[in-house]
């Protein structure tokens, strides 16, 4: 299946959302500073960060610092328990932010993935999208959760939402392609990736996995041009690692 959510990269990316949204309520408490210097304490110092939180919630800090403390704790590496505490946020959002629930519960979804608790990301992100039922991001974090279950069937469903609304989605494109060969589908999955590269030829998901199908397909030196591409335009990353990976181990079986 496609790459799992990088540690911190998935809660990084879900933060943006609600980081940016919550300051609206903070400037109507006078603490949006407040919680700027919070939340950028976690990068640098999230034991402080946390710790800091704390002291701001029990002086009245409210939903930011609660969503702080959270951060913090996401950024320490305990997500689990930052998942829990996001979903109590949600929880009295419901009254205070209803429009932030989604959001929020996307973020302890995400928690919970870095948390290895793929069913629990799931159950979170199912009521997520009752709120927010057409959400691409939303639709795309449930495929991956169920991805990870082998819930395919439903993965790809969740990526058919995620296209029908916007067809130009190359990463899910390529993500339902990696999916579809999971399926035996290749020639879907041939189908998607191609249209994802037609769309953003330097896709890397999508090179990734062209090169898988291209290899499965008895296609080395298609498999392997996929593969180098990936490592001189996305060097020293995750997917640069999973290429030259591939590439070695095509070799190896070659031998």
């Amino acid at each position: 299946m496609p790459r799992k959510h990088r540690p911190g990269a998935a809660i990084a990316i879900a933060a943006l959302a609600v980081t940016a949204a919550l300051p609206v309520q903070a400037e109507v408490d006078d603490s949006a500073h407040q919680y700027a210097a919070c939340i950028n304490l976690t990068q640098r110092d999230p034991e402080n960060a946390f710790e800091s939180a704390l002291a701001w919630h029990d002086e009245g800090g409210g939903t930011p610092a609660d969503h702080c403390a959270a951060m913090a704790l996401v950024a320490l590496g305990e997500y689990g328990e930052a998942a829990t505490r996001l979903e109590a946020l949600a929880d009295e959002m419901v009254r205070s932010n209803p429009d932030l629930v989604a959001q929020t519960l996307a973020q302890a979804a995400n928690a919970w993935m870095l948390a290895d608790a793929s069913g629990r990301a799931e159950a979170v992100l199912t009521a997520a999208l009752e709120r927010a039922p057409e959400d691409p991001e939303l639709l795309i974090d449930r495929a991956r959760a169920r991805a990870e279950l082998g819930i395919l069937d439903e993965a790809v469903s969740d990526l058919d939402l995620v296209l029908s609304l916007d067809p130009t989605r190359a990463d899910a494109l390529a993500f339902r392609a990696a999916a579809r060969r999971h399926l035996g589908q290749t020639e879907l999955a041939l189908e998607d990736v191609e249209t994802a590269l037609v769309i953003n030829p330097g896709s890397v998901d999508a090179l990734l996995e062209r090169g898988i199908l291209r290899r499965m397909e008895g296609d080395r030196d298609g498999a392997r041009h996929d593969w180098m591409t990936i490592i001189e335009i996305a060097a020293n990353t995750p997917a640069s690692d999973l290429a030259r990976a591939n590439i070695e181990q095509m070799d190896v079986r070659a031998d």
